[in-house]
């Protein structure tokens, strides 16, 4: 699949204290002011609360989708919280591109930069906090509908209106909808874990996850607690 989607919306944050007795968190992220330089962590004026589990080099730029919006829409949570474009603290929002349309692994030309998809999003208990939706993060999870991450394989300049144009497929048969659903599998198959922790392109920590699925006895019991 051959495509070219526009930037719709491009944003970044500091991370500040927001809940008390919680750590600080970066999730609140803005509409950022013209061209943005991307490096190798992510975005200049972009930022994560905590290195040990957010941000890092295979989760440099989180992708979501504003079409998956107006699923949140329709649920009618009892929340003042706005689910629209960047309010789930992406730093990319496109129409049109969705989790089935896309694969691990896929090079992109965002901007003058480029760009490899590493793994889906493992949301985490500050979205719970940040929606005030008290099951956000595990329904994110449940539906599949949780966004990607980009590690950066050349840096360079990013605004919105910029093609995200798809220059290479080294791995069709892991569309990130299959990849995501095998991550929250709690019944996978030790076989396709072995398979995805052989995978270079993906993520360190999620080749960790699968290669313990694979060769040991593992439990797991999928609350949406560490990583975002």
């Amino acid at each position: 699949m051959k495509f070219n989607t526009a930037i719709l919306g491009l944003y970044v944050g500091k991370a500040k204290q927001r809940w008390q007795g919680k750590p600080p968190s970066a999730i609140a992220k803005f509409d950022a002011n013209g061209a943005q330089q991307l490096i190798e962590t992510g975005f200049i004026s972009d930022a994560q609360a905590d290195l040990r589990l957010h941000g890092g080099p295979d989760k440099a730029v989180h992708h979501y989708p504003a079409d998956h919006y107006s699923t949140w829409q329709a649920q009618k949570f009892e929340t003042s919280f706005a689910f629209r474009p960047g309010s789930f603290g992406e730093n990319l929002s496109t129409a049109g591109v969705v989790e089935s349309d896309v694969c691990l692994g896929d090079i992109f030309e965002l901007g003058t930069a480029r760009v490899q998809i590493s793994q889906g999003r493992q949301p985490c208990w500050k979205l719970n906090l940040h929606s005030r939706v008290p099951e956000m993060a595990k329904l994110l999870q449940q539906s599949g509908k949780t966004g990607w991450y980009y590690r950066v394989l050349q840096q360079g300049e990013v605004k919105v209106g910029d093609k995200l144009k798809l220059i290479e497929r080294p791995l069709e048969s892991w569309p990130l909808d299959r990849l995501i659903a095998a991550r929250f599998d709690k019944e996978l198959h030790r076989a396709i874990a072995k398979e995805l922790c052989e995978l270079p392109e993906l993520a360190k920590n999620w080749r960790q996850y699968f290669y313990k699925r694979a060769f040991s006895e593992f439990v797991e019991d999928h609350q949406p607690r560490l990583v975002g």
